[in-house]
C-alpha cells in the first residue's frame, strides 16, 4: 500500500486519491501499472482516470497507454516560464554563505559562457571581482566545468573548437585534451574545481543544479581568496558545494537518481 504523507491510500480523501492517481498516470502508461503505484482499488482509480482523461489533465494513445493531457502540458508550460531560479535558489545560497563564510555563486548558461545571478558575500573585508550579470567562461571556471561535464564528448568538442579555449592565467586549460581529461574527472567526482583558472589568486569548488528534465542548466559555487583557503581546504568544501545543488535541483523538480559512473560521453555526473 503506498502512501501520501501520513496517510495510506486506503484512507485517504478523495482529491488525494484523484492526486494519487494523476501523479501515478504521469509516470506510468499502463492502468495494471498505475493501480500498483497508487495502492487504490481497481474500480476506483479506472474512474478517477476517466475523469482526469474528460477534463484533459490526461490523454489515452490508441494503444490504451496514458499521456500527459493538453491540459497538465497548458499549466505545466504557464508554471515554468514563472520560474525565477534566483528567488528559489537564494536561501539555499545563503544557507551555504554561513557555513562556508565564503562566496558563493549561482550561475547559469548562456551560450558559450557562465553568467552569474546570484553573488552572496560573507562579512569579511573584501569582496570577489565578480557581480550579477557578469559573463564568464565555461572552460576556466567551476560553474562552467560542471556544465560541460554534462554534455557528450562530441559536445565538448564542438565547444572547445568554437570558443577556442583562451587563457585567462597561467593555469588556464587550453587545449582539448587537457579539457577532455578535467570533464573525465569532473563526471568522475560529481564537482569541479577552478584553480586560479579564470581569476589569480582565487579558487572555487562547483556542483551542478539540474532542472526539472535533469539537464545541468545552472551551478553553484564557493569561492575564496588562495591566500585564505588552500586548494585541499577548498576541495574538502566539496559535500556543501554538492549538497546545495541538490536542494536547489530538488526545488527546481528535479527527481534524483541513484549515482551510476558514466561511461565515455554520458551525460550524467
Amino acid at each position: 500500500m503506498t502512501t501520501t504523507g501520513t496517510r495510506t491510500s486506503a484512507t485517504a480523501s478523495a482529491s488525494e486519491k484523484t492526486l494519487l492517481v494523476l501523479e501515478a498516470a504521469l509516470t506510468h502508461s499502463r492502468f495494471t501499472e498505475v493501480v500498483q503505484a497508487t495502492g487504490l482499488a481497481k474500480a476506483t482509480t479506472h474512474r478517477i482516470l476517466s475523469t482526469l482523461a474528460d477534463r484533459q489533465f490526461i490523454a489515452v494513445a490508441a494503444d490504451g497507454s496514458y499521456l500527459p493531457g493538453p491540459k497538465i502540458l497548458s499549466l505545466a508550460g504557464r508554471a515554468l516560464s514563472r520560474i525565477d531560479i534566483s528567488a528559489i535558489a537564494r536561501p539555499f545560497v545563503d544557507d551555504l554563505v554561513a557555513a562556508t563564510q565564503c562566496t558563493v555563486h549561482l550561475g547559469a548558461v548562456n551560450g558559450d559562457e557562465i553568467v552569474y545571478l546570484i553573488r552572496a558575500d560573507p562579512d569579511k573585508p573584501y569582496v570577489m571581482p565578480s557581480r550579477v550579470g557578469l559573463a564568464v567562461p565555461m572552460h576556466s571556471t567551476g560553474v562552467g566545468k560542471v556544465v560541460l561535464a554534462d554534455r557528450s564528448d562530441e559536445e565538448l568538442a564542438r565547444f572547445a573548437a568554437r570558443a577556442g579555449l583562451p587563457a585567462r592565467t597561467p593555469h588556464t586549460i587550453t587545449t582539448l585534451d587537457a579539457l577532455q581529461t578535467e570533464i573525465d574527472a569532473v563526471r568522475r567526482a560529481g564537482y569541479a574545481l577552478d584553480r586560479e583558472e579564470n581569476v589569480p589568486g582565487l579558487g572555487c569548488v562547483a556542483a551542478p543544479v539540474r532542472d526539472h528534465t535533469g539537464r545541468v542548466g545552472y551551478g553553484v559555487s564557493i569561492s575564496t581568496l588562495l591566500l585564505e583557503h588552500t586548494l585541499e581546504q577548498i576541495e574538502d568544501m566539496a559535500a556543501m558545494a554538492t549538497d546545495t545543488a541538490a536542494r536547489i535541483s530538488a526545488a527546481l523538480g528535479h527527481q534524483s537518481v541513484p549515482h551510476i559512473p558514466p561511461h565515455q560521453g554520458a551525460r550524467p555526473l
